[in-house]
């Protein structure tokens, strides 16, 4: 707990064109996780582009860090199938709620973030300031896969007594 900056809510929103792994759709569900943290959406049945709409909350010490995605295929007889996994960097979200911008209006961009090589971004993020909380809205691409998308959305939470950013 000393060492604990805080908690970062993942809003794990949908997935869109994700890969088929059973006969004509799939069944897939997300998994976060980061270093020796391992959280999970619930499965979506027979839907290649599933409404998740999940919170899931990651307890942030180690901000370098980075968190990585899973998307998997629920299968009852066998091993859940791989639909393709990205990672994405928190450090520039942490920056962005490091300075403490309550007098912004909502809907102020802070920081934009454009797709590239080093990250999974399938389009261009925007951390910004809504209803008094930064929050950061991402797409992200999935890999060693052959098509998919995940769209998720960051919100920080401060913890009473945590060391805080």
């Amino acid at each position: 707990m000393e060492n604990l900056l805080g908690l970062l809510r993942i809003h794990v929103h949908r997935g869109v064109n994700l890969a088929v792994r059973d006969v004509m759709s799939s069944d897939p569900y997300v998994v976060v996780k980061m270093g020796k943290q391992k959280l999970k959406t619930r499965v979506v049945k027979k839907n290649v582009n599933p409404e998740w709409n999940e919170d899931l909350t990651l307890s942030i010490d180690n901000p370098n860090l980075p968190i990585k995605i899973g998307v998997y295929d629920k299968d009852t007889f066998s091993r859940d199938d791989k639909m393709g996994d990205a990672e994405f960097d928190i450090r520039p979200f942490l920056e962005a709620v490091k300075m403490r911008l309550e007098s912004l209006p909502s809907g102020t961009i802070i920081i934009r973030i454009p797709p590239s090589r080093q990250n999974c971004l399938a389009e261009e993020s925007h951390i910004i300031w809504a209803n008094g909380k930064v929050v950061q809205n991402m797409f992200l691409r999935l890999r060693n896969v052959e098509c998919g998308e995940v769209e998720l959305q960051l919100q920080w939470i401060d913890i009473p007594g945590s060391r805080g950013l």
